[in-house]
This record gives C-alpha cells, structure tokens and sequence, in this order.
C-alpha cells in the first residue's frame, strides 16, 4: 500500500526515537519495496518546516546538513509523484491539500497523520484512510 506522511509525523520521528512516529520510519527504511510518496511540492514543505530553526534546536545532535540528507533519503526510498490540480481546495487548509494531492493522484491508500481532523471527508471522497503511525502499523502487524 502506499502512503502519504503528513509532516508532522515527520517532526515527532526526528524529535524522538520512541514512538510509532519512529518506528514507521525506521520500518519505511528497512522494507525492499517502496511504501511512501512523495512530490515536489511536498519535498519542499518538509524541508521548510524539518530545517526551521526552532526545530533544529530541538532535534538530538542532529544539523541542517543532517536534515537535508534525511530529506535526500526520504525522497530515494520514495515514489515520485506528479501532481495534477483537477479539484483543490477541499480541505482548510492548502498545506494539508497539498498531502492530499499526493495521496490521490499517487493512489494511496493512507495519509499517515497525527491531525486525522484536518483531513475530514477524505475517507468518504476519496477513499483514503486517514491512519496515525501507531493505526498504521498495527494494520501491518508491525506493532501489536
């Protein structure tokens, strides 16, 4: 199945090593076969938000340059997807239809997220499941 992964869940993963946030990357990296997507569009809010500055003096021992190479690293174990603006806006707010966007043009069935909020009615459009990391893996039997 592939997946979009809000920026959130980005920024818990790299504040901490506990949790499913963590985890999913940990398990995203370690699989031979692609699961994440990601755009152009969504590289770049990843890097503008991973490399502000108030959340580099968050992260444990790690730099911008750090940051950036976690980015490159995402973005090799990522599918690439074009994106095609046929029916934006449908949620509040534009970063979060720019995940969205991802997710159905990619096809994906999930948009791993810690705001399931945000992402109201897209189950029922599009038929996307709106998942927290933990929901995730549990889903894959990763976590019990």
């Amino acid at each position: 199945m592939k997946i979009v992964i809000d920026t959130n869940v980005l920024l818990s993963a790299l504040f901490s090593r506990r949790g499913a946030s963590n985890r999913l990357l940990v398990w995203l990296f370690s699989e031979k076969k692609k699961q994440s997507v990601v755009s152009n569009t969504l590289i770049a809010e990843y890097e503008d938000v991973l490399t502000r500055d108030e959340n580099l003096q968050r992260y444990n021992n790690l730099s911008r340059s750090d940051i950036n190479a976690f980015i490159d690293d995402l973005c090799l174990i990522s599918y690439h997807q074009k994106i095609y603006f046929l029916w934006r806006p449908f949620l509040r707010d534009s970063n979060d239809d720019m995940v969205l966007e991802v997710a159905v043009n990619a096809k994906a069935g999930a948009i791993i997220t810690f705001n399931p909020k945000d992402f109201a009615g897209v189950k029922e459009r599009f038929g996307i499941e709106i998942l927290s990391p933990k929901e995730f893996l549990e889903k894959r039997g990763v976590l019990k």
